[in-house]
């Protein structure tokens, strides 16, 4: 077997992705990771982790993926600082191109490429990006107990995490662009009766105040056009997530929210290719449920290529 052909080919250098190379190399398959440009997907930007099995004390993002990129290099498998541009899954053994046009070949593929949280745009966003604007209220809720916070989104997790933070934080506010949520009746029914959460209708997130930290967030009536400023710590966006799937649309099925449907074992539409991770799932976001995902699908591509 040659330096372009393998077992087992994974594509994504986050949780997943790393969870499954750790597993199929374990398992003793001859395993290759194109983990991007940089190994860790979107947790890397996590200044803090709290909720990773295993660490007692808070871990940062970038440290969390750089040990298990060492413990999956560990076990033998390669990992590669690069890019895949093109798969083709129509026969075996599989074939993934790089950008530089290099072809590898796989007899089993994982894709873990991941989910793009979305973002308002706003220059201040980027500013505060890490230092009170969070996609992630499970993940970083924690740090804004007894404070003010804001959520912006109308469907069932903005709902969903403004009751989650109404648990520790002092007020949230949830704030909608339309009059009406997306969100389930019973959920905006538990909203409305929640004494710490306070419902905005008709507005949109017009700007992020502060000087080290958040102080303030402006918003914009859009009937009126008028501002009110609120003072608050923390702004958490639930506006959706992207699931990384150019590379394999039209090849894999994928759900009405354009995640790559897979089952229990993580197996695809097609047979040899599996899934895992937020490319997968458009509920949980977890670093920990992805890193779960990312182990069965190796578990079960180990035991595809030895059938």
């Amino acid at each position: 077997m040659n330096d372009n052909e393998w077992e087992i080919i994974i594509i994504g250098g986050g949780p997943a992705g790393l969870a499954a190379g750790i597993y199929a190399a374990r398992g003793g398959a001859k395993v290759l990771l194109f983990a991007g440009a940089a190994v860790g997907g979107q947790i890397v930007l996590a200044n803090e982790v709290e909720n990773f099995p295993g660490f007692p004390q808070p871990v940062a993002g970038a440290e969390l993926m750089q040990k298990m990129e060492a413990q999956a290099k560990r076990l033998g498998c390669l990992v590669l600082n690069s890019k895949v541009a093109g798969i083709k899954i129509d026969k075996s053994p599989f074939a993934i191109s790089d950008l530089a046009g290099k072809q590898y070949y796989a007899k089993a593929l994982i894709v873990a490429t991941g989910a793009r949280a979305r973002w308002s745009g706003l220059p201040s966003e980027a500013k505060f990006r890490n230092k009170g604007v969070s996609t992630c209220a499970t993940c970083d809720g924690f740090f804004f107990r007894g404070k003010d916070v804001c959520v912006i989104g109308g469907g069932d997790t903005a709902a969903e995490d403004a009751l989650f933070l109404a648990r520790f934080v002092n007020k949230v506010y949830l704030i909608h662009r339309r009059d009406k949520f997306r969100a389930a009746a019973p959920t905006m029914d538990k909203i409305r009766k929640n004494g710490k959460i306070e419902v905005i209708i008709d507005s949109v997130l017009d700007e992020i105040l502060g000087s080290e930290r958040i102080e303030s967030i402006r918003i914009k009536n859009v009937r009126t056009g008028e501002f009110r400023e609120i003072k608050l710590s923390g702004v958490f966006l639930a506006i959706g997530h992207d699931p990384e799937t150019s590379l394999v649309k039209g090849k894999l099925e994928l759900d009405d929210g354009g995640y790559i449907r897979t089952d229990s074992t993580q197996q695809t539409s097609v047979k040899g290719v599996f899934a895992a991770g937020d490319v997968t799932d458009p509920v949980y976001k977890q670093a920990v449920v992805a890193a779960s995902s990312g182990a069965i699908a190796a578990i079960e591509a180990v035991k595809f290529i030895n059938e």
